[in-house]
């Protein structure tokens, strides 16, 4: 019997080793669809940047080996040891980018400016991924430093908006890169130098790159990995051909020893062009930025099997070829190309600039969704869809502001050079602010030593700044593109995050305690109408004061009153059971809850997302949860006790649910209790005919509560419960605030600048409302004024 178990048991993990290994290689190809695209193209452009300007005339052999040495070395340090070996390791429950590094640190220390984190918020199985070792080490004292002093949170806010700034100038400069170095070749094919119609050729297709993007991915995304791959081997093969049949010594150049020679030919030049050096490893931030989609392990897989060789072979064959044909620099690909595979190429580079554009565009839009779920962007339109990979996000503002500039770059430069120094210099910094983001999370969230941190920022820090020292010169050239649009996006960021942060403190410093409210109650007459009200509110403790306002001008409300907050916690994903925490404001007779909705930086609001309907569940789960005396998973506040009820056992079983096409049908749910509507006969043909007009109101009420005919011990329980179902069959009204915000009298030219930018951004963007999927006709606004 033995025997026959452990056989049993070895054909079980042989099972689920094959089922491992093919899930592994599938992320694998999947992810050269994605992630390599960009980096992958850069064959087509590097050895033209770096042979341009004074170097043109410095062609000889030992300078082109020189020039690929640099290449290889660079690849290896940047993209396979920097990135694929380290970097990769630093992510954030599997997410990767610049936001996540941010994310971890906010977690790990007191940096996240908003103040309104919660002690509930640590105890997320997502925000204890790290393992809770880590709280027992004493803090370094790095980060007492920064948690003790404003301004060091303040500028770590602001560097990594200035990376998130340059993710957005590379979802520009990339296509037009990418589209003019893969046109180019028609020069040699079609023997002509017209420019200007290279330029009308780009911008047709970059035009339809955007307009691809506004119709979606999903339904043309399985061919994008086949279309990469087909790329890589093409480049692989040509490679090989190359070094072959030009110049097989080249295998030598491997060696950094022709760096030196490189160097000791060109002087002075050699420097000023080591930046087109770089473009040999744009591309490599994708893998981590789109971390979160593939996993480590088939990315390192992908990167170490197809990427890295094939990219080597074909800078090595290009280096072949140029060393025997120096006249070819201008057009290196496409001249290293046999006659023959000209256009089979040609067509397999057009297909990959239109795959991989695709992909650092779409980063954008996630970069951007990211940076609003921190408040540091205006709210926009995020669209999510069956047109679109699930998990990615359209942008449409994002996306056709992206083409402007593209278009505005390719016909204004029309130059590749010049473009390649834009993009290179936007892609650096973006690898630098990873970089230094990167050794903080060494010493704060890793714990490592400070020498270890050092040595990690020493070693690939100081080739960032070498690689910046030679862009400088570049500035003039291009590189001041990337450099404007980044100060342009970074100050409308910044005034975004500081006027939400602002407008939060007013909120808290003005918030009203429920006992003053409570107290006032008999005096103000208030009355209590059927139905429900969801008061939205940023405050995750107290009553804003936009209730309180509402109050006095109009005392009548809800027979059952929820203030939602619905917040950003410093982690991806928020598991849904996890997401709601339900507590009671003021004694149970006045039927006041409030429910925190906690969301991950990369959760986002769908459609489909029935939030009256699970808020309903979550308050019926949460009464009976405190009627039976649960304090699991409970935080202790002002108002009372919050838990998070989707944590019971129990949730959803204790409160019937159904579909139903109409709340006054007169069908009810079997073993059920009916709950009648105390709603006038005419207000009910008046909600028939909003409904009528409002089909998406219907779709919204469809699901009906029934309450379980069972005895509880507390008939107070049963009547709360029957007062819930019966203001949810009632309807709900949600009242939002109707902000106008304005800077003191006495306020100081920059502060008063910051804040009316700030309100003419929120007067000219996405609605709140629109943002969290409020129905127009159940929506009340309430006006107020903000002197910040």
């Amino acid at each position: 019997m033995s025997s026959d178990a452990s056989r049993e048991r070895g054909a079980s993990t042989v099972v689920e080793r094959k089922f491992q290994c093919r899930t592994l290689l599938f992320l694998a190809y999947q992810s050269f669809g994605y992630l390599y695209g960009d980096l992958s193209l850069s064959p087509l452009y590097v050895y033209q940047s770096i042979f341009s300007g004074k170097l043109k005339h410095v062609q000889n052999e030992d300078a082109i080996f020189g020039a690929f040495s640099l290449i290889f070395w660079t690849l290896s340090i940047v993209s396979l040891l920097k990135y694929t070996v380290i970097i990769l390791s630093a992510d954030d429950n599997g997410q990767g980018g610049m936001v996540a590094l941010y994310s971890q640190l906010c977690r790990n220390a007191k940096f996240c400016l908003l103040p309104n984190h919660q002690a509930s918020d640590e105890e997320l199985s997502t925000y204890l991924k790290l393992g809770s070792s880590n709280r027992c080490i004493p803090p370094s004292p790095l980060k007492r430093f920064i948690e003790k002093h404003k301004s060091t949170k303040m500028a770590l806010l602001i560097f990594v908006l200035l990376g998130a700034c340059m993710v957005i100038c590379v979802g520009a400069l990339m296509p037009a890169l990418s589209v003019l170095s893969s046109i180019d070749g028609l020069e040699i094919e079609a023997k002509t130098t017209n420019k200007s119609v290279v330029s009308r050729i780009s911008c047709v297709l970059l035009i339809g790159l955007f307009i691809m993007q506004h119709r979606g991915s999903y339904k043309v995304a399985f061919v994008f990995p086949p279309i990469i791959i087909l790329w890589l081997l093409t480049i692989f093969m040509i490679g090989i051909y190359n070094v072959i049949k030009w110049n097989p010594r080249v295998y030598g150049a491997l060696s950094p020893y022709y760096i030196y020679k490189f160097f000791r030919l060109t002087g002075k030049g050699g420097w000023v062009n080591l930046g087109g050096v770089f473009l040999c490893v744009t591309g490599t931030e994708a893998m981590f930025a789109d971390l979160g989609y593939y996993r480590q392990t088939p990315i390192r897989v992908a990167f170490y099997c197809v990427i890295y060789p094939s990219l080597v072979l074909q800078y090595m064959g290009q280096a072949a070829f140029l060393s025997k044909n120096l006249s070819a620099v201008p057009v290196t690909f496409y001249a290293s190309i046999p006659d023959v595979l000209f256009w089979p190429v040609f067509v397999v580079s057009a297909l990959a600039v239109v795959v991989s554009s695709q992909a650092v565009i779409a980063s954008t839009f996630s970069v951007v969704q990211q940076c609003h779920a921190f408040e540091s962007f205006p709210r926009v339109k995020a669209v999510h869809s069956r047109r679109w990979i699930p998990g990615q996000t359209y942008i449409p503002e994002v996306n056709w502001i992206l083409m402007i500039i593209s278009l505005a770059v390719t016909v204004g430069l029309g130059d590749i050079n010049r473009i390649g120094y834009a993009y290179g210099i936007a892609h650096l910094i973006l690898v630098f602010v990873t970089t230094c983001l990167t050794t903080l999370a060494i010493i704060l969230v890793w714990n490592q030593s400070l020498t270890i941190a050092l040595a990690f920022a020493l070693s690939f820090g100081s080739i960032d700044i070498l690689f910046l020292s030679s862009y400088s010169l570049k500035i003039l050239k291009g590189g001041w593109i990337p450099l404007v649009l980044s100060a342009v996006i970074i100050v409308l960021m910044y005034v975004w995050h500081y006027g939400s942060r602002k407008k939060y403190l007013f909120d808290t410093h003005n918030k009203v305690s429920m006992k003053t409210i409570l107290a006032l109650g008999p005096s103000l007459g208030i009355i209590r109408v059927p139905g429900m009200g969801l008061i939205y509110t940023e405050l995750a403790t107290g009553v804003p004061a936009s209730f309180t306002h509402f109050l006095t001008n109009l005392p009548a409300f809800y027979q059952v009153v929820v203030f939602v907050c619905v917040k950003t916690v410093p982690v991806p994903c928020v598991p849904h059971e996890e997401r709601y925490l339900v507590g009671r404001i003021g004694p149970r007779s006045y039927r006041l809850y409030r429910c925190i909705v906690r969301n991950g930086y990369k959760d986002v609001y769908s459609h489909d997302y029935d939030f009256e309907n699970d808020l309903v569940m979550s308050i019926a789960e949460f009464i009976q949860f405190e009627a039976e005396g649960c304090s699991g998973n409970a935080e202790g506040s002002a108002d009372g006790r919050m838990a998070v009820v989707r944590a019971s056992g129990k949730f959803g079983i204790r409160l019937l649910r159904s579909e139903s096409a109409s709340f006054e049908d007169g069908s009810s749910i079997p073993g059920a209790l009916t709950v009648t509507s105390t709603k006038s006969p005419t207000l009910k043909r008046l909600q028939a005919i909003y409904e009528r007009e409002s089909p998406e109101l219907i779709t919204r009420r469809r699901i009906r509560f029934e309450l379980q005919n069972v005895i509880y011990k507390d008939p107070r329980v049963k009547e709360e419960l029957m007062e819930l179902i019966e203001a949810k069959r009632t309807g709900a009204a949600y009242v939002i605030g109707h902000s106008h915000v304005k800077a003191k009298w006495n306020s100081s030219f920059l502060k008063r600048f910051a804040i009316d930018l700030y309100s003419f951004l929120r007067k000219n963007c996405r609605s709140p409302a629109v943002g969290l999927n409020i129905p127009p006709i159940s929506l009340i606004k309430v006006g107020m004024n903000y002197h910040v």
